[in-house]
């Protein structure tokens, strides 16, 4: 006997990234190389008994004041969130009606399907163009599916591919519900880009950017994000479907002091996207298809087939230490998607892409 709900029965669960207890180069989960700043450590070590025998501020005003200020715009602009995922499944709560599908775009981060299946929601996919892009009219198949919330992550995961704000604004006015642009790596971007979408909140309406501490600032251990959005958005998540007290303590005093002190992150941003253009280069030279990425990772396609298969390269990484990511569904079972990590583990892998081509 079961007391599954049948939706919940026949879904398939999120598969998270491997979490080995030693690796020599740990570049499947696009975390930040370096750890955090030493404001953020300062703030952990200032934690104390009193402030754990408390709850915590159940709105998180502190962290969300920090990030409003970050951004120009008012707290009330600015729900904090246990990770960036728990800002999907809210949104999904607040503005998904029961039984209207959830619009998406295909291939994408696989926590988007599995958020659905709990909620009990159809899918609407629109697959991506060849080079990453978004289709012109996603808005309009979204809008005849019946669609009432929308989810891109921008740059693409797991290409890497950074749609420009002035086409997100096109998707946003078009759609007819809200559009989540899913921005967990967005701190990578090249600054030359000139790549700043919190106008899109100013200007329309229905779009809630969400943002994570995990990837920028190297807080992946601790679960905190927060979501960007109007008022009208924001404050039905606040005081209505998020927890009663989502955001812990030490989440909240830690978070704060990485916003308040960006200079060591932005250190991290910077080396980021060197080792990623390297990078790319050494894999190209290696046989390897990189699409361009504004990520902390590459996705690198084998159409060389100097290594044999995708799956049989894995294996051959992880048994000497080095783990990447593979997804087996339509478009990516011939890539690898390959984390950004400290120049020595950059290096490991370079190394043992070597050994194996030797062999």
């Amino acid at each position: 006997m079961t007391f599954e709900r049948e939706n919940v029965r026949r879904m398939g669960g999120y598969v998270p990234g491997e979490q080995p207890a030693r690796a020599n180069a740990k570049l499947n989960t696009n975390e930040n190389p370096f750890p955090p700043c030493d404001a953020v450590l300062a703030a952990l070590a200032g934690i104390d008994g009193e402030m754990l025998r408390r709850y915590p501020d159940p709105t998180a005003w502190g962290f969300r004041t920090a990030a409003a200020r970050l951004h120009g715009l008012t707290p009330d602009h600015i729900v904090a969130t246990n990770g960036g995922d728990e800002l999907l499944r809210l949104a999904l709560t607040t503005f998904l009606p029961p039984g209207a599908p959830l619009g998406l775009a295909e291939p994408g981060y696989s926590l988007y399907p599995v958020l659905a299946a709990v909620h009990d929601s159809p899918l609407c996919p629109v697959p991506l163009d060849d080079d990453w892009s978004v289709p012109g009219d996603i808005a309009r198949r979204w809008n005849r599916a019946g669609a009432r919330l929308a989810i891109l992550v921008n740059p693409h995961a797991p290409s890497g591919w950074l749609t420009s704000v002035a086409d997100l604004a096109e998707v946003a006015r078009a759609f007819r519900g809200v559009l989540v642009v899913d921005e967990a790596y967005v701190d990578f971007v090249d600054p030359a880009a000139g790549h700043d979408t919190i106008r899109l909140v100013r200007e329309c309406g229905n779009v809630l950017l969400l943002r994570t501490m995990s990837k920028g600032y190297s807080l992946a251990g601790l679960r905190l994000g927060y979501g960007i959005g109007s008022p009208g958005l924001v404050t039905p998540m606040v005081s209505k479907t998020k927890d009663s007290y989502n955001v812990d303590v030490v989440a909240q005093r830690v978070g704060e002091a990485a916003l308040r002190h960006q200079g060591e992150a932005a250190a991290s941003w910077a080396f980021v996207r060197a080792e990623r253009n390297r990078m790319a280069r050494e894999l190209t030279a290696r046989g390897f298809t990189c699409a361009p990425s504004q990520a902390n990772f590459l996705l690198a396609t084998m159409t060389a087939r100097r290594f044999g298969t995708a799956p049989r390269l894995l294996r051959e990484l992880a048994a000497e230490g080095i783990f990447v990511r593979r997804f087996d569904q339509d478009r990516l079972r011939d890539s690898l998607r390959i984390s950004i990590g400290t120049t020595a583990e950059n290096d490991a892998l370079l190394r043992a892409l070597d050994r194996l081509l030797r062999a």
